[in-house]
């Protein structure tokens, strides 16, 4: 298949230059080149000031060599974002949740599809605007290690390896699997050591040990580099041991470039190079940031610092033409990958068909993994799944009818959308009387203080109340507009007036009262864990969010997602925000017992694990291990399970891990069935960095555990699903 495509670019190419004149010296135009000596050419043919302008976000045409204008700011963290119509999938945060690496795959692979579609569409229009582009800068894979970070949501969790494997496979998915050209180009950010807090993002400089930086900051860029072949890596605002991360020459050179051996390019985050002078204060003035960040590596600025001042460092002696050439080389490297320079009509992507954006096939996909994000947190007497002949039913909450909610951040606009109420409706028997009412505000107390819907939602049946928060309270810097925070959560509670709207229609009433709350970060909820009968946490789960809401609570399907992140019992039992010790952060530090903790989501069936096996109960440092183990359904409802693998039991002379999720495998068993899984572990996954930064295997007993959540402190530990047994390291 290979050959005949290669055997046909090369006739069509021909047959094209053929007809149309090869363009005298312009040899870059020669797809039957190198890209490294098309590169070189063009090079070549431009002028120092040109070579610039190329350098920012947004580069302009340059006629004469046949190069078009082209914005390289572009997203698409849960779909092709700020660009009109797309298909919106759950927000990073809930796709997360599914632990399901092949989907998260064939959802960045539709991605990547509805962006090549788009774009050559807009190419046609003459559209070249900001969001218009193929090269995105998505996934975001920091990792979440505080709660109260309003972008938490565009991350994979809490968990260096978990979001790893999400991180993988969405870079595969996006770029594609074509031996020569690129689908779309994918972007590792922030890097790195960078989650929050969102008011100080500008002048803050993120302190970490170095075990932390390599146990728990840098494992999935490395894997998005190593394995993904991530095609852009985005520096971060910060700073990392003092030194702005977009002019960080450790960071840049001697871990992205030297031990990674990445050969993408790397971009500024946007402003990021004005705040060496402007806030970090670490430069003088605009032209010297210019001339720090091009020395240490970043090729591609986004912000105005190279446009308006990199000419200027050249001329002065800060830095060389011949490293201009170095650093836009990879930039146009990119492009050539892209096809940019070729005819459109040899391009391996330009045949597909403009009915997939939002189409039935993608559609479907948003809804499965909607579907799989779902996390069931309680579920007291199986109250859950309800009735479809429910006689009363009442569905109260300021999200029920919020399409809002549904988005998350960095978010596409999808042809239709699928609220939680319609979801919870069309379930119904038209037998069922059901009522709906807003009946309290999502950011503050109602101005009117009469109230009807408490009542009725009492004597219901049943009352579904659709709770939580929204983008505008929790997000980036500047659109999270109800946070005074700057898109942060300080409080993590629910808004009072809403646990206090919850505490009344459980009051004096037997009635089930399910609680389905929205988000993308954990909630402190003692008081609504203890009045609510069923808590779902639904996340921002997409354009079809509603109906896989609405399906799960009448029993479609069983609940399967997990959580990936830890929802604490209160704010007390997390350190300091500004702290980036991961000294008492996460299930894999944390010393006191979670509300929630991560892993978690219960299920409409009873699985128990069986017969955890290792290959060796005595093994050779350096050698692989294989765990197996056997889960069984032994309930009556057919369901999906994530079989999730463990390390502690640590022996070391320095601070280690708790817990380290080191597998995880997404399971479809129906009533009764059962399946053996084996986790493959190799040398690395038993190993944990040192105080330096070092990777080393311990000696002595480590302990495996499988579980389908984490083995952590407190009330899950009683009763756990889970079995542990020892190896011993020689």
């Amino acid at each position: 298949m290979r050959f005949l495509f290669t055997l046909s670019f090369l006739i069509i190419f021909s047959t094209g230059m053929a007809a149309s004149g090869d363009v005298p010296g312009q040899g870059w135009l020669n797809p039957l080149l190198p890209i490294p000596e098309r590169v070189a050419l063009l090079l070549e043919a431009m002028t120092l000031e040109e070579k610039i302008q190329q350098m920012g976000n947004n580069a302009p045409a340059i006629d004469r060599l046949g190069i078009k204008e082209y914005n390289w700011w572009n997203e698409c963290l849960h779909g092709v974002a700020r660009n009109g119509r797309a298909t919106v999938f759950p927000q990073a945060i809930g796709m997360a949740a599914t632990f399901d690496e092949a989907l998260i795959y064939e959802v960045s692979s539709a991605i990547g599809k509805e962006a090549r579609i788009k774009f050559n569409i807009a190419q046609q229009l003459g559209n070249y605007a900001q969001y218009s582009g193929l090269t995105f800068w998505t996934p975001n894979v920091n990792i979440f290690r505080d709660p109260r970070w309003g972008r938490g949501q565009e991350t994979y969790g809490e968990d260096p390896f978990l979001t790893s494997r999400m991180g993988v496979n969405f870079v595969k998915g996006l770029q594609g699997d074509d031996p020569r050209y690129l689908q779309a180009a994918a972007c590792a950010k922030h890097f790195a050591v960078h989650s929050g807090p969102e008011k100080l993002r500008h002048e803050f400089d993120a302190v970490c040990s170095k075990q932390d930086l390599y146990e728990t900051y840098l494992p999935a860029f490395k894997a998005l580099v190593t394995e993904a072949n991530v095609e852009s890596v985005m520096g971060a605002y910060n700073r990392v041991y003092g030194i702005p991360a977009c002019g960080s020459e450790f960071l840049l050179q001697e871990v992205l470039r030297e031990d990674w051996n990445f050969q993408g390019h790397v971009v500024s985050d946007c402003g990021a190079i004005e705040d060496f002078h402007a806030h970090h204060q670490v430069t003088p003035n605009p032209i010297a940031s210019a001339a720090m960040a091009l020395k240490a590596g970043t090729d591609l600025n986004c912000g105005g610092v190279y446009g308006t001042h990199l000419l200027t460092a050249v001329e002065q002696g800060l830095v060389s033409e011949d490293l201009v050439d170095e650093r836009l080389g990879k930039l146009l490297t990119t492009k050539f990958k892209l096809g940019f320079f070729d005819p459109v009509e040899t391009l391996p992507f330009n045949s597909l068909d403009e009915s997939l954006v939002g189409g039935e096939a993608h559609t479907e996909l948003a809804y499965q993994m909607a579907a799989k994000s779902l996390v069931l947190l309680k579920n007291d007497n199986q109250v859950l799944p309800l009735s479809t002949d429910i006689k009363n039913l009442y569905v109260v909450g300021p999200n029920a009818t919020s399409s809002e909610v549904l988005l998350g951040n960095y978010f596409g606009l999808a042809g239709r959308t699928y609220n939680i109420l319609d979801g919870i409706v069309s379930n119904v028997s038209l037998g069922t009387t059901i009522n709906y009412k807003q009946g309290v505000l999502m950011d503050h107390p109602n101005a009117n203080p009469i109230d009807w819907s408490t009542g009725e939602a009492k004597a219901a049946d049943a009352c579904i109340a659709v709770m939580g928060i929204s983008p505008a309270m929790e997000g980036e810097e500047g659109e999270a507009i109800a946070s005074a925070a700057l898109g942060d959560r300080p409080d993590l509670g629910l808004p009072q007036h809403q646990v206090e709207y919850l505490k009344t229609i459980k009051e004096g009433s037997d009635n089930p009262l399910i609680v389905v709350l929205t988000g993308g970060s954990p909630f402190v909820l003692p008081e609504i864990a203890e009045i609510a009968d069923a808590i779902i946490m639904a996340w921002y789960p997409g354009q079809e969010g509603g109906r896989a809401v609405g399906d799960m609570i009448f029993g479609k399907f069983s609940p399967s997602g997990k959580l990936p992140i830890t929802f604490p019992q209160s704010i007390s039992q997390l350190p300091a925000y500004e702290d980036y010790s991961m000294k008492g952060r996460t299930y894999r530090y944390m010393e006191e017992a979670p509300l929630y903790p991560f892993g978690y989501g219960l299920s409409y069936t009873n699985f128990e694990i069986l017969d955890l096996q290792l290959s060796h109960k005595k093994l050779k440092k350096g050698a692989p291990l294989r765990a197996t183990a056997t889960l069984r359904n032994s309930g009556n409802f057919d369901a999906e399970n994530v079989l999730q693998l463990y390390i502690s039991g640590y022996q070391v002379p320095f601070e280690a891990p708790n817990y380290s999720l080191k597998g995880f495998e997404r399971i479809y068993l129906k009533a009764g069935e059962e399946k053996t899984i084996d986790f493959e572990l190799e040398a690395d996954d038993l190993s944990l960095y040192n105080a330096a930064g070092e990777l080393v295997q311990p000696k002595g007993a480590l302990t495996i555990t499988v579980a389908d959540q984490s083995p952590h402190l407190g009330k899950f530990q009683q009763g756990i699903n889970a079995l542990s047994t020892q190896v011993i390291i020689k």
